[in-house]
């Protein structure tokens, strides 16, 4: 089967398009889709926690054909998406709802589960809280825009430019501001009457974490979601303790291995959302399977609105 591997460390240049044999496991997709996210890129150049042996092939999610059966599908592949075929474990396969394309679908499963993960599960967010959310137009930050609204919340979400703050408001976001504002956290405060974000979905890090801790309310829950600005940031614990806030890890993958029932639960809670019209990925950009290095090189350099996705 065609695919993309990945024999060494590095920039995305360093994919090979080659044969692989063909995978085995429990469930055999054939994809026409693959999800594109941020932790490829960072596995490819070997900065994930993850490091599967060479030569590997990058995809963690994919849409397709479940060859046993001939339906519609969408899997957490975890490894292999970057193929014409992908395996999966049959607790980690879904019916591709009908109002979805196979990119859609492709782009569906890792960010919206870890928007619910993080902002239902991890920070039980409430109804007529305020959500603030970094990076709302990627496709982690589409996906807690959209899930925060659907939950009741007032969204405010950040981003770097004018087209991507635009992004964030069709998402759902009631406010959008520049993070390259410096005045970008009283704008918070003032938005929020002064009290703060309840709630805080960071996948950035680095500075985006250290200035959200001088806009969060009482009791607020900042959730560390990744680190995207490449600086893993560090706090003084008196600023927990004079606002009782928590510092909320959340990593879905970790979670869903110690609780596998939780996945199928929190799925059903999304395609009923999804039905409801209260989801919707974005998936402005759609690669050929031929373009794979130029899909990285484009999240690499932040083009990407929402989520991008190969198609065979």
């Amino acid at each position: 089967m065609r695919a993309w591997l990945v024999d060494r460390y590095g920039e995305p240049d360093v994919l090979r398009a080659g044969d692989a044999p063909e995978p085995e496991g429990e469930v055999v997709v054939h994809v026409k889709a693959a999800g594109i996210n941020f932790f490829d890129l960072l596995q490819v150049r070997g900065g994930y926690q993850y490091k599967p042996p060479f030569p590997f092939i990058p995809g963690a999610e994919v849409a397709g054909i479940r060859a046993d059966t001939g339906q519609r599908v969408m899997a957490f592949c975890g490894q292999g998406g970057y193929a014409e075929t992908a395996v999966a474990r049959g607790d980690r396969v879904f019916p591709v709802p009908g109002a979805l394309d196979d990119a859609e679908a492709a782009a569906f499963l890792i960010a919206y589960h870890t928007a619910w993960f993080v902002l239902n599960e991890r920070c039980r967010l409430q109804a007529g809280e305020w959500l603030l959310v970094h990076a709302g137009a990627s496709g982690t930050g589409m996906a807690a825009i959209q899930v925060g609204r659907a939950l009741g919340a007032n969204v405010i979400a950040t981003a770097s430019s004018e087209a991507k703050l635009d992004f964030c408001l069709q998402q759902g976001a009631q406010h959008a501001i520049s993070y390259a504002d410096p005045a970008w956290v009283m704008k918070v405060r003032e938005l929020t009457a002064g009290a703060g974000a309840n709630v805080i979905f960071d996948p950035v890090g680095g500075d985006a974490f250290d200035l959200s801790l001088k806009c969060t309310a009482m009791e607020a829950r900042l959730a560390v979601v990744g680190f995207a600005s490449g600086r893993i940031p560090t706090v003084a614990a008196n600023r927990l303790l004079l606002r009782n806030i928590s510092i909320v890890g959340a990593v879905w993958g970790a979670y869903a291995e110690a609780h596998p029932e939780y996945v199928a639960k929190a799925h059903d809670h999304l395609t009923a959302l999804l039905a409801d019209g209260k989801l919707r990925p974005s998936v402005k950009h759609r690669y050929p399977f031929e373009d794979a290095p130029q899909a990285l090189r484009d999240v690499d350099s932040r083009k990407i609105l929402g989520k991008a996705v190969l198609v065979l």
